[in-house]
């Protein structure tokens, strides 16, 4: 197995890994990139050309598709000096070169390249040839982007709605469309057909006769239908998707897309049968799709890579994974909020990170998306929040507008976190005729929306000491749950040696297991869904709410026989993750009585 690692770091928030492949792709691994705040991109560009002393020539918003510029500019920025990095480490100098060593000793104990290295340092080689083979056998870490198909707005000028490929997703994707980057665009927040369509335009997405292909899509799923969807619709335009990255509905970072109870396990056990299925069918409409267009047909197999995301947190669970469902990578997110070497993230939000308990860290209403989001109580950015309601103003000035998706009032859209917007519903609010009980609740859901297009961006400018001025100092930040269990700052080779076994750098002994936490929050989400509507519930509802009960008792059968038939894995805890799993299932017997019951 000559894989590098068999672990990526998913896209995280707007900042948190605007620029970790510069931190880690040196060493083999994947990171992601967030590419919604191109004001961001445009100053990170400006600090690292002054750092690296590179000229620098701005690109303001005066400047015809400076969004898909400014992006391109970063991108390549990123991809010159993430290459000279790796270029160093490979142009060894010593046999005892720091960086090489490091390199090594992060891979997997199995990885191929690094037995490799081991026997041609103990038998002596010369210096020039292990430089040769480093020459030839390292590989750098992926420098893969993320665009959230839904942020997706559409922009004007001299109040004239521009053509639909100015939108921000559109013009996100034609920013690295055009940049010099090999690697793979990750579409994450469900379909948008106008999106993918657009795809078609840029030909680095299109495989050679070799299979090979520039620009690889990787779409987030969390389930198999939604994928097999999705890759037929890209299919028909000739587009291949050359990874299903599959994330816990709940038990991740960020935004929480639940599906209707369909559990992590079940899900992959599903992409595991079908995956030869999905891959032929899919693969036969490509390729009429790419003759009809008169296009190049690829001669050889098109690669097809299954990973998932969301809640691993040890070795067991990773390896596991990787080995009975035949994956090719694991997703490690919050973990590495942790890891300064890897992400960016300001000391005192890493500071509370570490502080953080399972109460803690909670799916909010204050994303503008109008979708949960993991926070952590306490985050400066609810308090800044909370500052201007008790001033009686509340909203965000929202400088950024790039979550400006309701038109309720306005043609060119509000976001619901702006002042403005809260300003003009909170005026029609007071003119309705209804409970002062309703109005209070209808008030608190109002203004409960967060700035988080800012808030997740701002802790990149504190740690590198820009300039907040505009903003503010207020820091959202969206761990997942796994979160609670980390409770210190780790350096890169302590992560990687906790991911292969190597060193445990967990404290507590309390942590439940991946399956069983995601298990636990979508109970605990069925119980507050049929709290909204068991006022008010009509035939639909119900038949939702049975339909998603239905699907949790499925996924904990599974479960069960998944434990006992373990032979090697989850041999020390199983009798636990047994009892523990019969606790849940208890606790979906009496939840399922209270929904017959209505």
């Amino acid at each position: 197995m000559k894989n590098r690692h068999s672990f990526h770091i998913p896209v995280m928030g707007i900042g948190f890994t605007i620029d970790s492949p510069l931190k880690v792709a040196q060493y083999g691994i994947d990171s992601v990139i967030s590419l919604v705040d191109d004001i961001l991109l445009e100053k990170l560009r400006k600090f690292y050309s002054e750092k690296f002393e590179i000229p620098y020539k701005e690109i303001s918003d005066k400047v015809e598709d400076f969004r898909a510029k400014r992006i391109t500019s970063y991108l390549n920025l990123i991809h010159e000096q993430t290459e000279k990095k790796f270029n160093q480490l490979k142009n060894i100098t010593s046999e005892k070169s720091k960086a090489l060593k490091e390199y090594i000793a992060m891979l997997p104990e199995y990885s191929t390249l690094k037995k490799e290295f081991v026997k041609l340092t103990e038998s002596g080689v010369d210096f020039s040839k292990l430089k040769d083979w480093a020459n030839k056998n390292l590989t750098m870490g992926s420098i893969d982007v993320n665009i959230m198909t839904k942020v997706d707005k559409g922009n004007y000028l001299n109040k004239e709605l521009l053509p639909v490929e100015y939108n921000d997703a559109h013009a996100a994707l034609r920013g690295y469309s055009n940049s010099n980057l090999t690697s793979s665009l990750v579409l994450s927040a469900g379909m948008n057909p106008r999106l993918y369509s657009y795809i078609s335009n840029f030909d680095d997405f299109f495989p050679d006769e070799n299979g090979n292909i520039k620009k690889k899509i990787i779409l987030k799923v969390s389930d198999y239908r939604s994928a097999f969807i999705q890759g037929k619709f890209l299919a028909k335009k000739g587009l291949w998707v050359s990874e299903y990255r599959i994330e816990s509905g709940l038990n991740c970072g960020g935004h929480a897309f639940a599906t209707d109870g369909f559990l992590l396990g079940p899900v992959l056990n599903k992409f595991k049968e079908n995956k030869e299925v999905l891959k032929s069918q899919i693969h036969t409409l490509l390729i009429d799709a790419l003759k009809e267009t008169n296009r190049i047909a690829p001669t050889k197999e098109l690669t097809l890579k299954i990973t998932t995301q969301g809640g691993v947190g040890t070795e067991e669970e990773h390896s596991f994974l990787i080995d009975h469902y035949k994956l090719d990578s694991v997703g490690w997110g919050s973990p590495f909020l942790l890891v300064p070497e890897a992400t960016s993230v300001d000391e005192k939000t890493m500071e509370k990170l570490t502080k953080a308990k399972e109460e803690n860290l909670y799916l909010s209403n204050t994303s503008p998306l109008g979708v949960p989001f993991n926070t952590l109580k306490g985050n400066t950015k609810d308090f800044e929040k909370q500052q201007f309601i008790d001033k009686g103003r509340p909203g965000s000035s929202c400088p950024n507008k790039f979550i400006a998706l309701n038109y309720e009032f306005k043609e060119t859209g509000l976001c619901t976190a702006s002042r403005e917007y809260q300003y003009l519903k909170l005026k029609e609010l007071d003119a309705l005729e209804i409970s002062s009980n309703e109005k209070e609740q209808k008030h608190n859901k109002i203004i409960e929306k967060s700035c988080i297009c800012v808030g997740l961006s701002t802790s990149t400018l504190i740690l590198n000491k820009m300039s907040i001025k505009k903003i503010g100092d207020g820091v959202s930040i969206c761990p997942g749950p796994n979160m609670a269990y980390y409770d210190k700052i780790m350096s890169l080779r302590n992560i990687t040696d906790h991911i292969y076994g190597r060193k445990n750098v967990l404290t507590r002994t309390d942590r439940p297991n991946m399956f069983i936490k995601e298990l636990s929050l979508y109970i605990i989400h069925l119980q507050e869904k049929m709290e909204k509507v068991k006022a008010t519930i009509d035939k639909k509802q119900l038949r939702y709410l049975l339909k998603f009960k239905n699907n949790l008792e499925e996924g904990i059968r599974y479960y069960h026989e998944l434990f006992l038939d373990q032979k090697q894995s989850f041999m020390v805890c199983k009798k636990s993750l047994l009892t523990t799993l019969k606790i849940e299932q208890k606790k979906l017997v009496l939840l399922s009585v209270e929904i017959e019951n209505l």
